[in-house]
This record gives structure tokens, sequence and C-alpha cells, in this order.
């Protein structure tokens, strides 16, 4: 049973991560929230927490872990600063930790549109933010997976999609399809020191993955 460090845990994603981690008869979740009062939705859920705030000093979230995913972000309505603090300066710490901590593997949520942040008025801080933090992690020598969803989506996970290294399209992908690809990456030799970009598709989630070059 591998510890698993989920960072971003109270998020919408982060929720459906933790409880598939906690299904799972390979991963034990360590939910990383903010603030005491959100304790209770993960208690009571059976999954344990860990105190930290990517604004402050989290390096004791990664005591005991084995790998971590990190979920993370500032959301929609937040600030440049708040957006840059967390999404690019609390990530990079993230693997500065995992990397000070020697995990195993360190699953990265991002987003499409990193290759080219200016393209996409309204979202050139947040693309930005997470291309810093993904580039500092192909860097960190860490194995890693790096997990590029098109716009998240609240409706029910299919696990049907379309993945590759770069689409020649946008699109859309529930959370729990993105939940389940971040879990899945977590298999040490699975789509090792990689990034793709993924979209709802008629493709069977697992197959392409296990498949990808």
């Amino acid at each position: 049973m591998q510890n698993i460090l989920v960072i971003g845990a109270n998020g919408s994603t982060g929720r459906i991560i933790s409880k598939i981690l906690r299904d799972s008869t390979d991963f034990k979740p360590f939910a990383m929230i903010r603030k005491e009062v959100q304790k209770p939705f993960f208690e009571n859920r059976g999954i344990e927490t860990r105190i930290g705030d990517l604004e402050q000093d989290f390096s004791d979230a990664f005591k005991g872990m084995d790998k971590v995913i990190f979920a993370a972000g500032a959301g929609g309505g937040a600030s440049e600063e708040k957006t840059t603090a967390v999404d690019q300066k609390g990530a990079i710490r993230a693997v500065e930790l995992a990397k000070a901590h020697k995990l195993q593997k360190f699953v990265m949520l991002s987003s499409m549109g990193t290759d080219a942040p200016s393209k996409v008025e309204g979202l050139e801080t947040y693309l930005k933010s997470k291309k810093a933090a993904d580039d500092f992690l192909r860097e960190s020598n860490m194995v890693y997976t790096i997990v590029q969803p098109g716009g998240l989506t609240n409706e029910k996970g299919t696990e049907k999609v379309e993945v590759a290294k770069k689409l020649k399209k946008m699109g859309q992908i529930s959370r729990e399809d993105v939940a389940q690809a971040l879990v899945y990456a977590l298999e040490l030799e699975r789509i090792k020191n990689t990034s793709f970009e993924m979209i709802s598709g008629k493709n069977d989630l697992k197959t392409e993955m296990k498949n990808y070059k």
C-alpha cells in the first residue's frame, strides 16, 4: 500500500481523486488541506488529512509519502498574484519538496494551452504559471507524468478519451475521467517522464494510457 499525497484535495477534482484512491487496493490517500474546518469532509469518508498551504511552508505534508498528485489551482476568479503564487510558485515548491523527500513519482494536473499561453485570452497568467511549473518538473530529474486536459466539466465520467502529445483540436473532459487518468499515472513505469493532452473521445482511457508513447 503506497501513501499518496493529494495536493488540492479539497477542490472538485481533488475530492474525486481522493475517493478513487481510498477505494483502491494499492494506494492510501492523504488529503492536503489548508484549514482544520475542511477535515470532516475527508475524515467522514475514511481519508486521512495533512494540513498544508501552498503559499506557506507545507513541507510536513510530505513526510511518509511515496508519491504525489498535484491537483491544486487558484481558481478562475483569482487575481494574477494568487494564480502565480499557487499554480506556479506553489507547484514548483511541491516539486522541490517531493524531490527532497525522495518521492518515487510526481503526477501533475496541468492544462491544454500551456504551449502558447498568450493565445488563450483571459487565461494567460494561469497558463504561463502552469507552463513554468510543468517545465520545472520536467527538468527536476524526478519521475513524472503531466496530464493536460481540455476544459473540465462536472459530467459523469465515461472513461472514453482522446489522447495525444499534442491534440489538433480543443475539447472538454469530465473531472471524473481526469481523476482516473491521474490515479492511473501513479504506476511508476506508466507514461513515464512525459506529458499528454486529453479530451473526451471514443477510446478507452486505460488502454490509451497503457499504450501511450
